[in-house]
C-alpha cells in the first residue's frame, strides 16, 4: 500500500480523504490544509490527522494528491517532487502552461508519476463507448451546472468546459488547428458562460458550451463519425450507439432503412452497452496507484492534464 497524504480539505479535498481511506491501494497518512481551524475541524468530525505544516505532510507520504485552490497547484507539486513524492492533482493541472510545462520536467527530472484529475475519464458511460469512438468528426458537448459561488475564482472554462476539452482530445487523434470562442460574465468577474469551436488539422469539428449560471444541470456529448452516432451523458451514466451498415437484400419488416440520392441504402441499429456503475473518483485514485507500482504511465498524464490547459487558455484567450 502507498502511504498517501492530501493537501487541502475543502469539499472535494474531504471527498478524496474519505475514498483513499476506503482504498485498498493507499494507507492514508493525513492531510493538510492551509486554514488550520478547518483543518483541526476536520480532523475532530472524521479522524483524519492534522498535519500542522505542508512539508511535514509531504515528508510522510509516498502520493501527494493535491486538492488545493488552482492558483497554489504549482507551488505545492514543486514541493512535492523536489522530495521526491509522487504527484496526483485535480483539474485545471495548474495556472498556466508554463507552471504546467515546469512541472512536468521536474517530474520526469526525478523518474516519477503524475496524475491529472479528470475525472471524466473514468465516467462509467464514457468507458463504455470509448472504444466505438472511432475518428469522430463532428462533436458537440453541452455542460450546463446551476450557480455554485465555489469555483467562480476562475474562468467557466477552466472550471466546467476543460472536463470536455480533455474527453475530446482523448478521442481525436490530430492537432488542433484553429479555436474561436466567445464568452460572458453574467454574475462573475470571469466568464460565467461560454461557447468555443476547436477545429483540428484532420477535419474534425468540436463545438462546446459551458454555463455555470444554467436553471438545470447537464453534461452530455455527441460524437458523428462515418456510419455511427455515439451520445454520452455523463451526469445520468447513460449512453446510446446508433450504427449504420450496408441494408441486407431482403429488408425485414421492423428493420429501419435509410437510402440517399444515390440510391444506396444503410440500415440503422441501436446499440447500448451496459454500463458499469462505479465511483470515479475512487478508480482514478486506484488507477494511479497501478500505474505507481507497475511503473506504467497513468491514465491521465501530466502531458494530457497540460494539454486541455493550453487549448482552454487559447479559448479565454478569444474571448
Amino acid at each position: 500500500m502507498l502511504k498517501a497524504g492530501v493537501l487541502g480539505a475543502g469539499h472535494l479535498g474531504k471527498i478524496h480523504l474519505r475514498l483513499l481511506k476506503q482504498s485498498d491501494n493507499y494507507d492514508l497518512v493525513g492531510f493538510y490544509d492551509a486554514d488550520e481551524t478547518n483543518g483541526r475541524k476536520v480532523e475532530a468530525e472524521f479522524g483524519y490527522k492534522f498535519f500542522n505544516s505542508i512539508d511535514a505532510l509531504i515528508d510522510a507520504v509516498d502520493v501527494v494528491d493535491i486538492v488545493t485552490p488552482t492558483l497554489s497547484h504549482y507551488d505545492c507539486a514543486i514541493k512535492a517532487i523536489s522530495k521526491g513524492k509522487h504527484i496526483f492533482i485535480e483539474k485545471p493541472i495548474t495556472n498556466t502552461v508554463e507552471e504546467a510545462e515546469h512541472i512536468r520536467e521536474l517530474l520526469a527530472e526525478h523518474n516519477l508519476r503524475g496524475q491529472v484529475g479528470h475525472v471524466e475519464r473514468f465516467n462509467p458511460a464514457f468507458l463504455a463507448v470509448k472504444d466505438d469512438i472511432k475518428s469522430p468528426m463532428f462533436i458537440e458537448s453541452h455542460r450546463l451546472a446551476e450557480f455554485n459561488p465555489r469555483g467562480t475564482d476562475v474562468p467557466v472554462v477552466l472550471d466546467l468546459m476543460i472536463h470536455d476539452i480533455d474527453i475530446i482530445l482523448s478521442v481525436v487523434k490530430s492537432k488542433v488547428k484553429h479555436i474561436s470562442a466567445s464568452g460572458v460574465a453574467v454574475i462573475s468577474n470571469s466568464p460565467d458562460i461560454a461557447n468555443a469551436r476547436i477545429e483540428f488539422e484532420n477535419g474534425c469539428v468540436a463545438n462546446l458550451t459551458a454555463s455555470r449560471i444554467s436553471l438545470k444541470k447537464m453534461r452530455k456529448a455527441r460524437f458523428f463519425q462515418k456510419d455511427a452516432y455515439i451520445s454520452v451523458d455523463f451526469l445520468d451514466k447513460k449512453c446510446e450507439v446508433v450504427k449504420m451498415k450496408d441494408a441486407p437484400e431482403t429488408i425485414g419488416d421492423f428493420d429501419m432503412v435509410l437510402q440517399n440520392a444515390e440510391g444506396v441504402k444503410k440500415q440503422i441499429y441501436f446499440d447500448n452497452p451496459h454500463v458499469e456503475n462505479n465511483n470515479s473518483i475512487l478508480d482514478e485514485l486506484n488507477a494511479f496507484a497501478v500505474a505507481i507500482n507497475n511503473n506504467e504511465a497513468p491514465i491521465v498524464t501530466l502531458h494530457d492534464g497540460t494539454e486541455a490547459l493550453r487549448v482552454a487558455t487559447q479559448i479565454i484567450n478569444c474571448f
